[in-house]
């Protein structure tokens, strides 16, 4: 699984960067969706969102689900692309798979790496 050590993680499988502000799904979270075949971000630019609330829509060959802010603050911008090719969320999460840019948000509530990691170990079982 290895998740970035330098991102911050919610339970809901988020993942946050604190320096660059974008988010998106975990490795773990593509990995149990499987094929992603459909992505609607309905957060728009300039909107302050709370964390926890939804900010897309993600669906696969086997599930559906919403994404998460994983952070409150103000929509700075989305990764639209990804509307046009979701399966980059199951390709590169950490990467060019980011869904939303937030500016602020107090990551004190979120895990580190490690602690993810046993987070997403101990629901294997």
């Amino acid at each position: 699984m290895n998740p970035p050590a330098n991102l911050k993680y919610t339970k809901s499988d988020e993942w946050f960067d604190p320096v660059s502000g974008r988010s998106g799904l975990t490795d773990y979270a593509q990995s149990q969706l499987s094929d992603i075949v459909f992505l609607e971000i309905f957060a728009s630019m300039g909107e302050v969102i709370e964390a926890g609330k939804p900010l897309a829509s993600v669906e696969s060959v086997k599930a559906a689900g919403e994404v998460y802010a994983p952070v409150s603050g103000k929509i700075v911008t989305a990764n639209q692309s990804l509307t046009e090719k979701p399966e980059t969320l199951n390709s590169d999460p950490y990467g060019e798979g980011w869904i939303i840019q937030i500016e602020g948000g107090d990551v004190s509530g979120l895990m580190d790496a490690a602690a993810y990691e046993k987070y997403c170990a101990g629901r294997a079982h």
